[in-house]
Parts: C-alpha cells; structure tokens; sequence
C-alpha cells in the first residue's frame, strides 16, 4: 500500500483530527506532519518566535554589559543553535514523506530521516560551536567581563564528565521536545486519528440512513394505512352492488395510485421531482373523488419549470393526505383542495413554496401535531436545516393551508 500522494498532503485534515488546543493559533497542526505545507508553516512560526527572542537576548546582552560585539555574538550562536535544532530534523523526515513510497516504508524512513537530521544539525552546531566558544571566551576576557579566574574556573568545569553528561541530556530532551520528537509521536498517531474521524463519518452517515429510513417507513405508514386500503376495498365492494361502472372506475383509480406509488418508495430516499410528487397526490385525490362520491374536487397549479424541481418524496401527500382526512372528510357537503406552487419574496429573501389548501372544517384541538406532520418537518430539517420549513394556517371563513417552503439557493 502506498503512503499518501503530494496532492493529499498539501490538503488540511479534519478538524476533528486536528491535535491540540492551540490548532487555531498554530495554523501549520491543520496539516499532516512532516509535509511540505506543515514545515513551512512551523518555520513560519517557529522561526518568527526564535528571531524574536534572539532579539530580545541581544538588546538585553547589549544593555547588561555595554558590548555590542559580545551581544551579537550571543545572540547569533543562540539563534543558529535553535534553528538547527528545529528545523534540521523535519525537514529531512518531511523530504522522505514526498518520495512517494510505500506505507511501510515511509513509516520507517520518516524516523530514520528525522534522526539523521537531527544529527547532521547537533554536528553542525557542535563545530560552529567549537569554533565560536573560544572566541566569546576571549571577548569576555578582553571586555573583562570575566575575570581571568573565573575563566579558568569556567573551563575545568565545562570539561568535567558531570558536566559534559547533564550537557547532552539537556541537548537530547531539547531535541526531542523542540527537534521533532513531539511531532514524530504525532505522525504515528496521525493514521489513527484520521481513521477514527473516517469512523465517525461513516457512523454519522449511518445515522442518518437510519433516521431517513425510519422516517420514511412513517410516512409510509401514514401513505398506506390499513384503514384507508380497507375502506377503499369496502367502498368498491359496496359500489359494486349499487354502481358498477363507478366500482371499476375506483378500482382502476386504486390501482393507478398504487402503481404511481409504490415504485418511489424503493431505495434510499431518493431525490425525486416536484412533478413525480404531484402525481402521486393526483392520483390519490382521484381516488378519493370517486369514493367520496364527487364530493371532492381539486386543482394543481404548477408551471412545467416547476415540475422539474427537485423534491424530496412522500412530504407532499402527507400534507394532501391530511386535508382529505381532517378537512374534507368530516365535513358534509362539497370540498375543494388546491395545491399551489409559487415563488415568493420574505424579508428580501426569495424562497418557492408548495401550499396545499382546503375549504373542508379547519383546524381543531392537537391538528398539527401528528406522526406524519412530524417527520415531514424532520425531513426537511434533515435535508435543508434551517433553510426549508412546514407551515400550518387557519384559512378566514373555514379551512387550513398547509405549506412547505425552500430558500432558494443564493
């Protein structure tokens, strides 16, 4: 298996995967270690931080002792000390990251790199070192800084095993802490991290099938209920005695309804168009024309733009549903349902609305509040967030309006 390619490497992670606090601050974290992006981000800032502080030591070396040369000194030693120490070791560990190998090898290469780095870095700065201490020795002889005792005394200390031990201890943590120990301990675990947010992902789109599914297996039970199945078979068969040719004609309006159905319920919730969803509600309130015995008529207004919009299924019908069921049916005498599509203006926001109205006996006590409303509001904050929304309206002189409403896309 290959290691990750260039172009994912210049690309940030997942926020989730992002390690540390400080990742706003730190903009370089937001990359994976040891690539390009994420060194040139650290000399970026780390290298901003160390000129600032080189800064600081030589204007307070200046102050303390008055010799700008011994300053300088000083100060540059401390800067190219802790930039070698920095930056020597990534960059070779980011170098072998772009070769493009494999896995494994890349996981083996990445801390061999980082190690010769950091050595080819500790040897440089040990001879420039070398060459320098004698010379910074004699300026503070010469300045007289440090009297010629304390000199001597200075050296035989330096030179000591205790010394020359605590010396390279100190230098190995500062390597480690500062050289790319840290971030060596976070490439291994940077496979991990991204795998585990990979793992939420998936989970949370599992979720999400999971409540699509479950929402849909609502509207479906409120699409095709037993009763409604039953008291159209009960209809047709009393019709059957009495009118025969209106028993065909709502048998074969069952049967269009169902054909017209039945085939947008397989899948995943899929996007279907306004259109397809208008015909499934014409289909339905056909038939229940013919069994309420021409007490229902309705109407769709729809331009063919429109028709074309996508459209998320089964919300229309439990709206249409509903209007036959709560505003036609309990009402005697003749009722009227229309549905309406339209483009609209709120607050200077254009948004398309699909209203359905009934004339039938208004809105009553807990209307409003069932399973099938419910999970059409769940949908469409699903799908939409706080862009899409369910309006229910008590229409003057009898009669409720029910509406879903999109945002139009800016």
């Amino acid at each position: 298996m290959s290691a990750v390619s260039r172009a994912v490497l210049r690309q940030t992670l997942p926020a989730d995967a992002v390690v540390g606090s400080l990742s706003s601050l730190l903009g370089y974290r937001r990359y994976r270690v040891f690539s390009l992006p994420w060194l040139c981000g650290r000399m970026l800032y780390l290298g901003g931080l160390i000129g600032a502080l080189a800064l600081l030591s030589l204007f307070g070396t200046w102050a303390s002792t008055g010799h700008i040369g011994f300053a300088l000194s000083s100060a540059g030693s401390f800067l190219f000390g802790l930039l070698l120490m920095m930056f020597a070791g990534p960059s070779a560990a980011t170098w072998v990251r772009h070769r493009g190998w494999t896995a494994l090898a890349e996981r083996v290469g990445v801390p061999v790199a980082l190690v010769i780095g950091m050595a080819i870095g500790f040897t440089v700065e040990s001879l420039v070192m070398a060459r320098l201490e004698p010379l910074v020795m004699r300026q503070l002889a010469e300045t007289g800084l440090l009297p010629p005792d304390q000199l001597a005394q200075a050296k035989q200390m330096g030179s000591s095993v205790s010394a020359v031990v605590v010396d390279l201890l100190m230098t190995l943590a500062m390597y480690f802490f500062l050289g790319g120990g840290i971030a060596l301990l976070s490439y291994y675990g940077e496979a991990g991290r991204l795998a585990q947010c990979q793992l939420r992902r998936e989970l949370a789109q599992l979720q999400e099938r999971s409540q699509q599914r479950a929402l849909k297996l609502g509207v479906l039970q409120a699409q095709i209920e037993p009763h409604f199945l039953f008291n159209t078979l009960a209809s047709i068969r009393s019709l059957l005695r009495q009118d025969p040719a209106r028993a065909e004609q709502t048998l074969d309006a069952l049967s269009d309804h169902l054909r017209t159905t039945m085939p947008k319920l397989d899948g995943d919730m899929p996007t279907t168009t306004l259109g397809q969803q208008l015909d499934i509600c014409a289909s339905y309130l056909e038939l229940m024309r013919l069994r309420l015995a021409d007490r229902l008529s309705f109407a769709i207004e729809v331009s063919d733009s429109d028709r074309e919009r996508p459209f998320l299924p089964l919300l229309l019908i439990t709206l249409v549903e509903n209007a036959v069921k709560h505003g036609i049916e309990p009402q005697p005498g003749p009722g009227h349902i229309q549905i309406q599509v339209r483009t609209a203006e709120i607050d200077g926001a254009a948004r398309w609305e699909v209203q359905v109205v009934d004339n039938g006996a208004g809105l009553h006590e807990g209307d409003g509040s069932g399973v099938g409303l419910a999970n059409v509001r769940a949908q469409l904050a699903t799908h939409y967030g706080d862009r899409a929304g369910l309006q229910i309206e008590a229409q003057t002189g009898g009669g409720v309006a029910a509406k879903i409403w999109i945002a139009q896309a800016e």
